[in-house]
């Protein structure tokens, strides 16, 4: 048995997700996602470390910029094969690589602008990573799959997606390499999700697996209840509300504005906040929340009790969909205090950062995190207490309340962590941490070698590792 395993990504870092698996003749991927933080984005242009052309498949776990963004670099550089991932999954990232490269174009062009206004020569690339019409040659590639269900991926070598709980579609991947009377199983956690969270599953165990690689993100610490959210988001709403300001959320696209508008219509319902504007200000947003409404299947117990109450799942009084740049802008002009939800969540790029240019200098009010920022990112700048911050180019006093909700988190704490991986009744050959900051990850390994005395490993960027 010889399998070579190549940590692309997401080693000793967050984002940039993404793992080759060498066997049998066959290149499978696992995972092509983008990387975030500001000090390992050259890595986006870089070369692929194989050709595209020589991969055989991709297996995609789910719908996050870090997990998918690349796909369409990958296509675009030659790359012609199948990419297996959930029925919800396939049209969530269609969304987001869509916008990813609708971004980059803009982006490319105002920061051309600029720099030319400005005088400035420097090596910045006057070309977007890629262009939506590689999202157009990337589209057809994507094979749709069903949970729990044996999918043969190349000869030898087969994967069943089973639900992570982490977004909407997310998957573990399990996959099986046969080699002739033998055979070993490398399980993907993806992106571990959390128990008892709203709308979505909770995530599936697994009890079998040769080889592990689990991440995490949060692996060096706790969350707060999940039950002390509406709480802290009711206590933000109702202080901002009384300084005046607007309350702007950075929020993911995919799963945490579902579920912000869910706790804020449970809020309205029990009379916690009073009824003000609220605006999504991310066509992204707005796409991804119709595919919520196609997929009642993926919905948990609580959520379709909801539904057969004739309560709707993302919508409250006063909410106001901003599908064009138009209306993006004329949420300036609204007097009194609004919320305002806009993408990126961690303030990286779009809309956000016009409504953080617009109030992160007015004391009344309110910027609330409540996602993961990744170093280096402008929301973990902002997150950490920098001051001032630089946004557009320019530098502007943080002068807004800056807020926190963790436990909106989509992602396992360090206490779901080795629940999910306890799960398995007997010691793998290996585990391998990845998808953390090196102090995460470190401590993770730490705690998880102690309780289990299982072999564990910190992979590093580029790193090979033959599996027997």
């Amino acid at each position: 048995m010889n399998i070579k395993l190549n940590f692309f990504g997401a080693a000793r870092n967050v984002t940039g997700s993404c793992y080759l698996v060498e066997a049998e003749g066959m290149r499978i991927l696992v995972d092509c996602g983008l990387y975030q933080e500001r000090d390992l984005i050259q890595r986006n242009w870089d070369a692929f470390p194989v050709p595209p052309e020589t991969i055989d498949a991709v297996l995609l776990t789910h719908a996050h910029l870090d997990h998918c963004g690349r796909l369409p670099k990958l296509v675009k550089e030659g790359f012609r094969g199948k990419i297996f991932c959930t029925p919800a999954t396939s049209e969530i990232a269609q969304i987001i690589m869509k916008d990813s490269a609708f971004l980059q174009e803009e982006d490319v062009k105002h920061k051309k602008a600029r720099h030319e206004k400005q005088g400035k020569t420097g090596p910045f690339p006057y070309e977007p990573l890629y262009t939506q019409a590689d999202v157009e040659q990337t589209v057809p590639l994507l094979m749709p799959v069903g949970y729990n269900t044996s999918v043969p991926v190349v000869s030898g070598i087969t994967a069943v997606f089973r639900e992570a709980g982490h977004i909407f579609g997310s998957s573990s991947i399990r996959l099986t390499v046969r080699q002739g009377p033998e055979s070993r199983t490398l399980l993907f956690s993806g992106d571990v999700g959390r128990w008892d969270m709203p709308i979505i599953n909770d995530p599936d165990l697994f009890h079998e697996a040769d080889y592990v690689l689990i991440e995490s993100t949060y692996g060096d610490r706790i969350h707060p209840e999940v039950k002390e959210i509406p709480g802290e988001l009711a206590r933000i709403i109702n202080e901002t509300r009384k300084a005046g300001g607007n309350l702007v959320i950075p929020s993911f696209a995919v799963e945490r504005t579902q579920e912000l508008l869910y706790h804020l219509a449970g809020l309205l319902r029990e009379d916690r906040i009073p009824h003000l504007l609220t605006f999504v200000d991310s066509p992204m947003a707005i796409h991804v929340t119709k595919v919520f409404k196609n997929h009642p299947e993926l919905y948990d117990e609580e959520t379709r009790a909801l539904l057969k109450k004739g309560e709707h799942l993302c919508d409250l009084p006063g909410l106001m969909m901003s599908s064009t740049v138009d209306q993006s802008k004329a949420i300036n002009h609204i007097k009194g205090t609004a919320v305002i939800i806009a993408g990126s969540g961690m303030c990286t790029g779009g809309r956000i950062k016009h409504h953080l240019k617009n109030n992160i200098s007015r004391p009344e009010s309110t910027i609330l995190f409540v996602g993961y920022q990744s170093i280096g990112t402008l929301g973990r700048l902002i997150s950490d207490g920098t001051n001032p911050v630089r946004i557009f180019g320019e530098e502007h006093a943080v002068k807004a309340r800056i807020e926190k909700i963790s436990g909106f988190s989509a992602h396992a704490d360090q206490n779901e962590l080795i629940r999910w991986v306890s799960s398995l009744r007997k010691a793998p050959r290996r585990i391998f941490i990845t998808h953390g900051e090196p102090d995460a990850a470190n401590t993770f390994k730490k705690l998880l070698s102690e309780k289990t005395g299982w072999l564990c490993t910190v992979p590093e960027y580029k790193q090979a590792v033959i599996l027997n």
